[in-house]
């Protein structure tokens, strides 16, 4: 089977997965103007193409006055009963040097057709903001051949129950948030800049749809749901929202994996992280790499900041644990480390303080972003719900500074591309930012010498 067929196969499977039909053809209303791809700037390298796409020349809206859709297939219930079974059960889980299983019968995909079949099934609606491959601040292009760069996207996707039946975005469509389009619109920006690393968030569609198209593009993933996930209240869910974490098996092979669920002064909660250890094909060295989402609403600072504290010790342990357990890579110590999460605080909160000044020797990736290296864009989230309009730092991408340079990172939309009416939209998925950014491993003193 050619690869456009094989990337069609897919995509009918997936289709039939989500309880409804094929996609429709773009409104025959008005006129529409086809999804167009323009280059990103990234300042040589990947030559990754990105999409700068096109509203239909006629502007107009699909309605909104469409009913809520159904959010997953009868087989959801299984996904609930295993959620509630954790209720009792521990989360905490280190499986040391095992290599997930590959995924059996995996249809493989060409991602190039991949991404023209999604910028297709989506021609009706609007562009999604163009974003450039920026260099950070006070980083001047290197003379020497760096070390091959690792792209990691950190993302919160919004839970598909959560999005129509309990956040109440009051100036988004519900049509806007059908799962039947918004997949293909998340999928579209996953492709466009195809990280080699992808931590998300609100996951709740995981085994019908994240799992197999990520296998087919060659990705290994991993899912925790959350113990008592809000989705489950939702009718028609599709199962508890959790982290998934994906690494391309071709850049990284396994070392080990920790499921965790996050305690806040002994007490287990019901927030949760995935930490692995990943060994890098190209350089023979070894990144931890960890995604969590950490309580949400305001309140609930103390409680955030001691989930906080209980991920940087766990991430202490296994850091190190893992950096003195090999004798066949010098020097001994921490493995670089690397944190990607929805945090829900801004970096006025305790647990901001906590990560900044953590023994680990963290920094902010995208603090990078700004004129002196020191500060945090003004949002990483923008949405507007019943309560008024929130807009928010929320999400960051940490690293171990010491041991990690960053090389690019994705600029932020400004407000004009956001739009009045705010995240989510017809434009983009969710009602957070994807952050992404490349990083090299520094130097090793002894290789210098």
């Amino acid at each position: 089977m050619n690869p456009a067929r094989r990337c069609s196969a897919l995509l009918s499977q997936l289709r039939v997965s989500s309880g409804r039909g094929a996609f429709p053809a773009a409104a025959a209303s008005g006129p529409t103007e086809t999804r167009r791809c323009h280059s990103v700037v990234l300042g040589g390298g990947r030559g990754v193409k990105g999409t700068c796409l096109h509203l239909g020349s006629d502007g107009a809206p699909i309605s909104a006055a469409a009913p809520v859709c159904p959010m997953g297939a009868s087989g959801s219930r299984l996904f609930g009963t295993l959620a509630q079974s954790l209720k009792s059960a521990s989360l905490d889980q280190t499986e040391p040097d095992q290599e997930e299983s590959p995924e059996q019968d995996v249809v493989e995909c060409d991602p190039d057709q991949l991404l023209r079949e999604c910028e297709e099934a989506l021609r009706g609606r609007p562009a999604r903001p163009h974003r450039a491959l920026v260099l950070p601040s006070g980083v001047a292009h290197c003379h020497h051949k760096p070390n091959p760069p690792i792209r990691i996207m950190q993302w919160n996707i919004l839970a598909q129950a959560l999005g129509e039946g309990k956040d109440s975005f009051v100036r988004c469509p519900l049509d806007a948030l059908n799962w039947q389009e918004r997949k293909y619109l998340i999928l579209e920006e996953i492709l466009t800049y195809r990280p080699d690393i992808l931590c998300l968030q609100e996951v709740d569609h995981y085994h019908d749809t994240f799992q197999p198209i990520m296998a087919s593009l060659g990705y290994q993933g991993s899912f925790l749901a959350k113990p008592w996930s809000p989705c489950l209240d939702v009718e028609q869910n599709n199962g508890p929202d959790g982290c998934a974490l994906f690494y391309r098996r071709s850049r990284f092979s396994l070392q080990a994996t920790a499921h965790l669920r996050l305690s806040a002064m002994m007490l287990p909660t019901n927030q949760v992280a995935i930490v692995q250890t990943l060994k890098c094909q190209e350089t023979g060295r070894r990144l931890c790499v960890a995604v969590t989402h950490l309580k949400a609403r305001s309140g609930w600072e103390k409680l955030r900041s001691a989930q906080g504290a209980n991920l940087l010790q766990s991430l202490r342990g296994i850091t190190f644990q893992c950096g003195s357990s090999r004798h066949d890579e010098a020097p001994l110590g921490a493995v670089p480390l690397v944190v990607c999460g929805d945090f829900n605080a801004e970096p006025s909160e305790d647990v901001y303080r906590r990560f900044s000044s953590s023994a680990l020797g963290l920094n902010s990736a995208y603090k990078l972003l700004s004129a002196n290296g020191e500060t945090e864009p003004a949002y990483t989230s923008w949405k507007i719900r019943p309560s008024g309009e929130s807009c928010s730092t929320l999400d960051y991408i940490w690293y171990s500074h010491e041991a990690l340079s960053v090389q690019r990172l994705l600029d932020i939309p400004t407000e004009e591309q956001i739009g009045p009416d705010r995240l989510p939209s017809y434009h983009y998925p969710s009602d957070h930012l994807s952050l992404l950014c490349d990083v090299s491993f520094r130097e090793q003193p002894h290789r210098l010498m």
